[in-house]
């Protein structure tokens, strides 16, 4: 927003009963390039503002007929977009007070200033621009975030969703957002952000379940210079990054107990402190929690504080998995390939019949961030501008569809004789770890795509620590922004 703005000419209605008041102020006015209307009572100047558009009405309290703050309310009532500047000769505290809680954009007393009056319009269409600006930026941020857009899918669940967010937008109610892994959680929480009051401010967003429990506190709330060993200066927060907006505590099911005692605190007093500081910091932000699991029972297995589930469950919004809103997907398949040939300089054109087809069949687990990154596979391995069904990774590969009756390790056992034959008379020497390795990726792979790139989550459905894990990933060279890189 442009702060210097420049103002311009407005359309300016002077309503007063004195003919010598009216043509000062439309003299003085006009001098300055505004058009300006002069009428002599409350009847013919409030006709006037109702039935034409006006800018700026300066309106006298006593005037014949109805008086100013008559012709105040009736412009209020009918929600014109016109700012009113009361005059009088009686300069009262009730009259001020009155002209101002009916909606008056200023008051000002007779005898007065021409200047005053010609700066008074001057700030009037500066602010007029400075709000046109102002809109066009909101906008172009909301509509980012508009459903059909950000938000794909006009289901009757996902109806709901939109419903729910326009209700709590601009309170500043906690939000908590439940829903499995890859529902859209997080644009979920951006959209609530984007059509609140505080769409100006900051959207911060921190993944409980990807930063180390050490780390966390100091993630979230800062710490000062040597609050503990390698803390060589202050750091602010998230709950300070986020002043003025909106922070999402993303798998919030995933917080220590010990910081969850801290959050429920910053959430009943509003303020917090940062790691090794005395200092009270206030606590600016909305806050949106999301969560994959179900907390109600997190919190009968002890894992999670029952005084703050319930500080969170002030409005839920459930987000309905893919297989229950699959007439979605025709649309989500259109954003994504527009997106993916956008962002990659792919050219793919669309799906054919059969391939939608197993797509709408589909059970999705890993829900719309599945099918975003089986799209963008999919469209890099296509040798053609049309998706198929070959193209899909649970289409196929076909001999595996041949097998339907078999076991895992049944079709293990098939594909490894499958892989010596093709070995002839010379098998490698490295087979074993040449064989691991093929099987070992792939099954990282799936179960990152599974748990839509949550490696903590990924980790334990392997049986394997996080460290682990991160070490796979970068020896079998992962690319871990098909599956969001969520850490």
């Amino acid at each position: 927003m442009n702060s210097t703005a420049t103002a311009k000419p407005g359309r300016i209605a002077v309503i007063d009963d004195e003919p010598d008041i009216r043509l000062v102020i439309t003299d003085a006015l006009t001098a300055d390039g505004h058009e300006v209307l002069a009428f002599g009572d409350g009847e013919s100047g409030l006709a006037a503002i109702l039935e034409t558009s006006f800018d700026i009405a300066f309106i006298d309290i006593n005037l014949p007929g109805i008086d100013g703050f008559d012709v105040l309310a009736k412009i209020v009532e009918k929600e014109t977009d016109v700012a009113v500047i009361i005059i009088t000769g009686r300069a009262t505290v009730a009259n001020a007070i009155e002209a101002t809680r009916a909606g008056a954009y200023e008051y000002v007393t007779k005898p007065f200033d021409l200047d005053k009056i010609r700066l008074l319009a001057r700030n009037v269409m500066q602010r007029r621009v400075l709000q046109f600006e102002l809109d066009g930026l909101r906008d172009r941020e909301r509509s980012q975030h508009e459903p059909g857009v950000e938000i794909v899918g006009q289901s009757p669940p996902m109806q709901e969703v939109y419903k729910t967010i326009g209700r709590v937008a601009d309170s500043s109610a906690v939000v908590l957002l439940q829903g499995e892994s890859g529902t859209g959680k997080e644009r979920i929480a951006r959209a609530i952000h984007a059509w609140s009051n505080r769409w100006l401010g900051p959207f911060i967003a921190v993944n409980c379940s990807a930063i180390p429990d050490d780390l966390l506190e100091s993630e979230m709330f800062g710490h000062e210079r040597g609050a503990f060993t390698g803390a060589s200066g202050l750091r602010r927060g998230k709950f300070e990054q986020a002043r003025g907006g909106t922070l999402l505590l993303d798998e919030i099911g995933e917080m220590p107990l010990a910081l969850q005692a801290k959050l429920l605190r910053v959430l009943q007093e509003k303020e917090f402190s940062r790691v090794g500081g005395h200092e009270t910091i206030a606590a600016d932000c909305r806050i949106v929690a999301a969560t994959n699991q179900v907390l109600e029972k997190a919190v009968s297995q002890g894992r999670f504080r029952e005084d703050l589930y319930y500080r969170l469950k002030v409005v839920v919004i459930d987000i309905p998995p893919l297989r229950e809103r699959s007439e979605d997907i025709p649309s989500l398949v259109d954003y994504f390939l527009d997106n993916i040939n956008r962002e990659h300089g792919f050219a793919i054109r669309g799906l054919s019949p059969d391939a939608l087809s197993s797509l709408l069949t589909h059970d999705w687990p890993g829900n719309v961030r599945e099918l975003e990154n089986v799209l963008v596979r999919a469209a890099a391995m296509a040798p053609s501008r049309l998706l198929t069904t070959e193209d899909l990774p649970f289409s196929g590969p076909r001999e595996a569809n041949d097998y339907p009756s078999m076991s895992l390790e049944e079709i293990v056992v098939v594909k490894l004789r499958e892989y010596l034959d093709r070995q002839g008379d010379s098998p490698p020497g490295n087979l074993h770890p040449r064989v691991l390795e093929l099987v070992e990726k792939p099954l990282i792979e799936v179960v990152l795509e599974r748990v839509g790139g949550n490696q903590l989550h990924a980790a334990r459905m392997l049986g394997i620590n996080r460290n682990t894990l991160r070490k796979k990933i970068t020896d079998l060279d992962i690319d871990l922004r098909a599956f969001g890189d969520r850490g």
